[in-house]
């Protein structure tokens, strides 16, 4: 399973990208599949809120639990920051099993919330009980940050009911098969629906890192789902029902349904993917530049070598291809750990590089997209300090079109998109899909370009078709035409200029694949994405929609931040 991955010396690097001694080319990591082999790592978002969460010990309370007999009506849990408060503020409602769906389409749910900035009144809570409920159908004001709906795994949820009401803790292997409660189905942020845009919060210090309300939101609502599941317990077993133990706890998360809605993201924002996949190449970069290894960091590798080998063990999934990938990575993680074991790494010079080239020759792409992971976990120095830089803060890269030629532009499409110019568009095989936004949903959709009517309303996702394009056209232009006489006359191909002139200082913003291919998979959009959240336990239900599990492992809100273990996902 060779790959022969390619490193630079650091002198032949864009400073902006690395300064370390050895880096792995865009045209190698910006693939579908690889970026579809990503795992959580140091960098992921949920592990960015939880060390700030612990380390400025940020306190959690109940502030409302509002149920009928049903089990119907509001909960309030709030957390102060030290210097903010915000309510998670839940809806719960009795939903008949056949109206309950994962799917967009659906109207109801189990339970429906929103995070609020500061704590809500009286007239707060009427007016989110009009509109929360009604997700996408409602309107929520600036005062919400975050918009979410959640369904119950009910065969595990009414099998833990079931014990608990009797006094009875469910068994892990019971708990972990699923992994989760409940699962989110949808969480809105950054101004949709007359939530906060992101700008009104950019200059918090708690969310400085991505997606950090709506992690927030998540990380609340897990603690919320424990002391309901034990709430419809001791209304069915009364006095003899238990709660969960901690242990028990630990071991579940939060689950979720993402689908298509959500692959574009990366495509529609190269400058953000940019920064996510600089930081985690800048951290392996350097910790591939380290000359020696101390025995603590060998040894910490190690374990989590180990751990990450039980993870798989546990993984389950439905999907015949995800399951020959995690049977892949067991192999794999096994071989490795053997090798580990007589690894002397105190006789080599660069022993990650070493070891790494050992993995990159003989293992899957999914296990050495983990070990990347694992290769940055002992070096908190390191890698802690990209992450709060993973974020744009209002950035907008400013591009120049004055006195760049057709010849400029058609240079860099040779340096930086020749994976585009190798593909025949016309091949209906390789232009057989579309993008397109679904007006009903307000959502981004994929369509058979030879199959279904719409493509005249596709979106500017083609990114590869349209440089190919793009490059036809400069050929026949004068090489020292300024590129701006050039889009005069053609006004429809800016937008592909603008991404190939943004690529000299966003070396990782372009996904160096055909995005309409027949054989294209959404699934490793989604992957990428997730990863980079912190989910885990991926399993496909097509190659267009997943469901992971967000905070499995993790320490329950309001623990004592000296218990805090910062290697919590393994």
């Amino acid at each position: 399973m060779t790959n022969q991955l390619k490193y630079k010396k650091e002198d032949e690097l864009d400073p902006q990208v690395n300064e370390g001694q050895f880096h792995r080319s865009p045209d190698v990591v910006m693939k579908l599949g690889r970026i579809g082999s990503f795992h959580q790592s140091r960098l992921s978002f949920m592990r960015q809120l939880l060390r700030r969460v612990f380390a400025e010990k940020w306190n959690f309370n109940y502030g409302n639990w509002c149920l009928d007999n049903r089990g119907v009506g509001h909960i309030i849990y709030s957390v102060n920051t030290g210097t903010r408060v915000y309510s998670l503020v839940i809806f719960t409602h009795d939903l008949p099993p056949e109206e309950r769906s994962d799917r967009v389409i659906a109207t109801a749910w189990d339970l429906t919330f929103t995070l609020f900035k500061g704590v809500p009144d009286s007239e707060d809570i009427k007016r989110l009980g009009k509109h929360v409920p009604l997700q996408e159908a409602g309107r929520v004001s600036e005062n919400e940050l975050v918009l979410g709906r959640a369904n119950r795994s009910v065969r595990l949820w009414d099998l833990v009911v079931e014990k608990l009401s009797k006094g009875i803790q469910p068994t892990h292997a019971e708990l972990v098969n699923v992994g989760y409660l409940m699962r989110t189905t949808a969480v809105y942020g950054s101004g949709k629906f007359g939530l906060a845009d992101r700008v009104t919060i950019e200059n918090y210090d708690e969310f400085k890192a991505p997606f950090q309300a709506e992690l927030l939101a998540v990380y609340m609502l897990r603690n919320v789902v424990f002391d309901l599941v034990a709430w419809f317990a001791k209304s069915k077993g009364g006095s003899g029902a238990s709660e969960l133990e901690d242990q028990l706890k630990r071991k579940l998360g939060v689950g979720n349904s993402t689908g298509l809605g959500m692959a574009p993201f990366l495509v529609y924002h190269p400058d953000l993917l940019n920064k996510w996949i600089s930081a985690r190449e800048r951290a392996f970069t350097d910790v591939l530049s380290l000359e020696s290894v101390s025995e603590s960091e060998f040894n910490l590798f190690k374990e989590l070598l180990s751990k990450s080998l039980n993870n798989a063990l546990e993984w389950a999934s439905i999907s015949k291809d995800q399951i020959k990938r995690i049977e892949q990575l067991k192999e794999d993680l096994r071989n490795l750990l053997m090798v580990a074991s007589n690894f002397d790494y105190t006789r080599k010079t660069y022993p990650w590089l070493n070891l790494y080239q050992w993995v990159e020759e003989n293992t899957s792409m999914e296990t050495q997209e983990l070990v990347v992971s694992l290769l940055l976990e002992p070096y908190a120095e390191l890698v802690d300090h990209l992450g709060p830089n993973m974020s744009l803060f209002g950035e907008k890269e400013f591009i120049r079109l004055q006195n760049t030629t057709c010849n400029d532009v058609l240079a860099l499409i040779e340096g930086n998109f020749k994976w585009a110019l190798g593909v025949d568009y016309t091949n209906q095989s390789h232009s057989a899909r579309f993008w397109y936004y679904s007006q009903a949903k307000l959502e981004p959709r994929l369509g058979e370009r030879y199959e279904e009517s719409g493509s005249d309303l596709e979106e500017p996702l083609a990114i590869g078709r349209d440089v190919s394009l793009l490059n036809c056209q400069l050929l026949k232009e004068e090489g020292t035409r300024l590129i701006s006489e050039f889009l005069s006359d053609q006004p429809e191909l800016r937008h592909i200029v603008m991404r190939i002139l943004s690529c000299r200082t966003m070396p990782y913003g372009e996904i160096r694949d055909n995005l309409i291919s027949k054989e294209m998979r959404p699934l490793d959009l989604l992957r990428c994405k997730l990863s980079f959240f912190g989910a885990t336990n991926f399993d496909p239900r097509s190659d267009r929609w997943v469901r992971i599990c967000m905070y499995k492992n993790a320490p329950l809100a309001g623990s004592l931040s000296s218990a805090y273990d910062e290697f919590w996902p393994y």
